[in-house]
């Protein structure tokens, strides 16, 4: 293949590129709508783990300044190319724009359970509160380290990558828990997790293929977070759809009751709400 060629199929590889990388921005962040709209339209949060939230809000905070500073920071990016013979990270601006989307609406969400109806179990676990603690202290001794000199910058945001690695991983697992506990998936949207699953495939093709133009297949455990995120995502997204389509596929909020008497006895009749079965017909 001549020169012109080559050159011809790299700059339309490069168009495919970011192409997908917006197809997959959009579909994971749009994945984040429909939990947040289901809450306003249910005004309350029965059956949505807080842990979940919280992780959530954590872990791309963590992704976001990663991202942020891998784009934009100049002594960021030669630090990389230190470490990795000269060769350049592959974060692009979708990557920023998804993990900002990402983290305002997360905290929307998380917000919303402060003012929606929610049961008393519904709180952060010690578990969750602690093991934030702990990692914003070392995240604070790091950050202490890189401005006095002790460490590098870069060596702080791979520790903030690991944190976000560690919650995609650990903040399914509350949710999934919540679902086998109580028989149900209503209150938890399928449709953030369709999205969600288009996503994590459509990540981890446009990883491989930047990896593939650029001749740099080292760049892709060097973005080891997008694809850890895309892989974890799926194995999730799998699990979630087993769960609502084949495991739990009764659609009556199992939380919401309405207490009424029963005329052939002394006893009471619970049945969830008319209203809410319909509105769980599209959770």
């Amino acid at each position: 293949m001549d020169s012109i060629s080559m050159e011809t199929a790299s700059n339309y590889g490069i168009i495919l590129s970011r192409t997908i990388g917006w197809i997959y921005f959009f579909a994971w962040s749009i994945s984040f709508y429909p939990q947040a709209i289901l809450n306003w339209r249910r005004k309350r949060v029965h059956g949505l783990s807080i842990d979940f939230l919280w992780y959530n809000v954590f872990g791309f905070a963590c992704y976001t300044i990663f991202n942020l500073a891998f784009f934009s920071s100049e002594q960021i990016r030669k630090e990389y190319r230190d470490r990795n013979n000269g060769k350049d990270n592959l974060v692009q601006i979708n990557d920023v724009a998804f993990s900002l989307h990402a983290l305002i609406l997360s905290t929307i969400t998380l917000v919303q359970t402060f003012i929606y109806k929610r049961d008393q179990s519904q709180q952060i676990s010690t578990v969750a509160f602690s093991l934030m603690s702990i990692l914003l202290f070392f995240s604070s001794s790091l950050l202490f380290g890189a401005i006095f000199g002790l460490c590098h910058w870069i060596d702080l945001l791979y520790y903030l990558s690991y944190v976000k690695l560690c919650f995609s991983f650990i903040k399914y697992v509350p949710q999934a828990y919540l679902n086998f506990k109580r028989r149900s998936t209503v209150g938890w949207s399928i449709y953030n997790i369709l999205l969600d699953f288009t996503g994590g495939i459509l990540s981890i093709f446009q990883l491989v293929l930047d990896a593939y133009l650029q001749d740099n297949w080292h760049g892709i455990l060097g973005d080891y977070v997008k694809l850890g995120l895309g892989f974890l995502s799926i194995s999730f997204d799998l699990l979630f759809m087993t769960q609502h389509y084949i495991l739990y596929r009764n659609r009556e909020d199992p939380d919401i009751l309405d207490i009424l008497p029963d005329e052939n006895s002394e006893s009471t009749l619970l049945i969830a709400p008319q209203s809410d079965k319909q509105l769980n017909r599209y959770v």
